[in-house]
Order: structure tokens, then sequence, then C-alpha cells
């Protein structure tokens, strides 16, 4: 069997190269700050927005990239985690429902940290969207500078998270998931 007869295409171009934007910017933003405020600023701002693209993708784009692909209840998705743990999880050709948990938890997460960072900016530097809507005022700055922390320490628990989940199903399905949201390709069949 040759590998085109061995593999399927499951992501689009439009979710692969949106996780890698979104990967190279948050760890842009996150280790950026301060010292470095105008990048830190834009890669927030590219993160808003594939967010903003990945929402409306969920509902219009391909077949996996659909919410209703992969969105699944939380009973099912705690019981396929026991199946998991058990070394019974079932593979699944696009996002299994612990997957497509963490891509709604990663949307909400990355979502607040920009909004919330857009705030920050429009409260510290009078300048961004919000600028206008926000006036100067200590206690509302450290407020906002204190969720937007949280956001963005969260989204990197849950960015860590995924990853060990990712390496997991790799070892369990004997599936290189990485390598897949690269290429776009997965394994045909469990064989």
């Amino acid at each position: 069997m040759n590998i085109s007869d061995s593999t399927i295409k499951v992501w689009d171009p439009v979710v692969r190269i949106g996780h890698w934007i979104v990967v190279i910017s948050f760890f842009t933003a996150y280790f950026t700050e301060d010292d470095f405020l105008t990048l830190h600023v834009w890669a927030g701002y590219v993160i808003g927005a594939v967010v903003c693209f990945r929402v409306i993708w969920g509902f219009i784009g391909s077949r996996h990239a659909r919410f209703a692909d992969f969105v699944r209840s939380p009973s099912t998705t705690f019981r396929y985690l026991a199946d998991l743990a058990r070394n019974r999880g079932r593979r699944y050709l696009g996002h299994n429902p612990a997957g497509g948990a963490m891509i709604l938890a990663l949307l909400i997460f990355l979502a607040g940290t920009v909004f919330s960072g857009v705030m920050l900016y429009g409260l510290e530097e009078g300048a961004g969207p919000m600028a206008a809507w926000v006036s100067e005022n200590a206690e509302r700055e450290e407020l906002w500078e204190e969720i937007h922390e949280v956001f963005a320490n969260l989204t990197l628990l849950l960015v860590a998270i995924h990853i060990a989940g990712v390496l997991f199903a790799t070892w369990i399905h004997r599936e290189n998931l990485v390598k897949a949201m690269v290429t776009g390709q997965k394994r045909a069949s469990d064989d």
C-alpha cells in the first residue's frame, strides 16, 4: 500500500496555519511583555484575529474543522478520558472529545487574554481599540493587569496540558499528531 492510500486529509490549511500562527504569537507575546511592548501588542492582535477567524471557521469550515465534528458533551469527554486512562480510548480521525474540549478552552482563554490585554493597553497607554472607551485609572489598571496575567498564565497551563495530551495520544494510538498538524494527513484506518 503506498502512502497516499494509507493516509487521509483531515485538517485543512486554515486549521493548521492558524494553529501554528497562534503558537508562535502566543509565545512571542508571553515572553516579550513590557520590554518589547509593540511586539507584544501586535502578537496579541494576531492571536485575536486568528481566534475570531477560527470561531467563524468552526461553523463554516471543512468537516473536521467544524465544532459539530469535535465538540462533545462533558459526560462523553469524561468517559473518553476514563477509557484512555484504561488504554481503551477510541481513535478519532478528527479531534477526540478531550481535544475538542481543549480547543474550546484554549479559544476561550486566548480570547480572555487578548480582551484583557486590549483593555489594559487602553488604560495604561491610551492606545488600541479600547482607548476611546476607557480612561486612566490606577485601580482599574491593576485589576486588568491581574486579569490579563491570570488569563495568560492559565492559557500557558492549558498549552502544557494540550502538549501532554497530544504526546499521550500519539503514544497510545501510535500516530504522530504533531506531524499530522503540519501535513494535515492522518492514518486512514486503525490497522
